[in-house]
């Protein structure tokens, strides 16, 4: 057994056992448990996916693929929270494991460490980050991986932004479909990107979709722990995520979640063409933060964004975008023609 209580990871867990964890078995146990947690998401069997979250949480592999995952695979491995803690050996990944496993039930979140980078589209413009301390990510992880699946089978189809199996280009290629071809209908694009968006997300908003996900008081003390910064101190968090947390792109994606349905996408749901667009449907494709939606024509755009000039989009994603308390950048709006506007 390795998702119930009665299995506990080994507190004698030292460099030597680190080293001879047997990962395949690891992640073959936490994939199948995951698919389960989408299966039964997809079926709307929503007591079946809370038990398995359950399930996923207490998970041992869990925890040890979550501690790899942030201490040996991810970029910011080197880069400590407020408290100066990294693990970079193997006796020091097998003390987090045991630490992380043991504190399931008790951890209170830290405050996050301000740091700022520059942006890649600008470098005289500085992006803010937010660095959880090294148990914090390692808790972060263990519960995407029980939230995540459960949101896979319910976000839309046109969304590609930090989701698993899918990248860029995929969102490059679904505006390319649409628009290639003499036959093409939809070539009114309508570029949007939503203004500090991680900064922005409505906490109440969010937890009330997450609902009654088992490690919902985590996330909650997570978006409330807090943001130190040096010669700053300490300063609360009313609203966002930050931009750095393991579980902040998902918890992004939550929020973000009925943006095609509020733009007028409608897909067919029976039938050999299931999946597909409706004629007279707009498209909008979603990477993150930035948008596109693919219109007809210019009317068929609507309304515009608040304190937009251009472009103009669907005013229920106005409405959308202003209840999750986002709003998009005014000076990267851009629409027109599809096959000539530079998206």
């Amino acid at each position: 057994m390795v998702n119930g209580p009665e299995d506990p990871l080994r507190v004698d867990l030292d460099t030597v056992g680190w080293d001879w964890i047997d990962w395949c078995s690891v992640e073959r146990e936490v994939r199948r448990l995951r698919q389960r947690i989408f299966k039964a998401s997809q079926e709307g069997d929503l007591a079946k996916a809370r038990s398995l979250q359950k399930l996923m949480l207490r998970s041992r592999s869990n925890t040890l693929l979550s501690v790899r995952q942030v201490t040996q695979r991810n970029a910011g491995r080197k880069t400590a929270g407020i408290d100066g803690e990294v693990a970079l050996t193997s006796g020091a990944r097998a003390d987090v494991a045991v630490r992380v496993h043991q504190s399931i039930q008790t951890w209170k979140p830290r405050a996050v460490r301000r740091v700022y980078i520059p942006k890649a589209s600008d470098k005289t413009k500085l992006r803010p980050l937010g660095i959880p301390v090294l148990i914090d990510r390692c808790h972060q992880a263990r519960v995407k991986n029980a939230l995540e699946p459960e949101w896979e089978a319910r976000f839309e189809p046109k969304s590609y932004g930090f989701r698993p199996g899918r990248s860029c280009q995929d969102a490059i290629g679904a505006i390319y479909t649409t628009c290639k071809g003499p036959m093409a209908k939809r070539l009114w694009a309508l570029d949007a990107d939503l203004a500090a968006a991680f900064d922005r997300i409505d906490h109440d908003r969010l937890l009330e979709a997450i609902g009654e996900f088992p490690a919902r008081g985590m996330i909650r003390d997570w978006l409330k722990a807090g943001v130190f910064e040096p010669g700053k101190g300490f300063a609360p968090t009313g609203e966002g995520t930050p931009q750095g947390g393991v579980i902040s792109p998902l918890l992004l994606n939550v929020a973000l979640h009925g943006l095609e349905e509020a733009a007028g996408a409608r897909y067919q749901t029976t039938g050999i063409r299931a999946g597909n667009v409706n004629r007279g449907s707009p498209i909008l494709v979603r990477y993150a933060d930035d948008l596109v939606v693919l219109c007809h024509s210019q009317p068929q755009s609507g309304v515009r964004f608040p304190g937009i000039q251009r472009p103009p989009v669907p005013s229920e994603t106005s409405d959308q975008t202003k209840q999750g308390g986002l709003e998009a950048d005014p000076e990267k709006a851009r629409d027109g023609d599809a096959k000539t506007t530079r998206i």
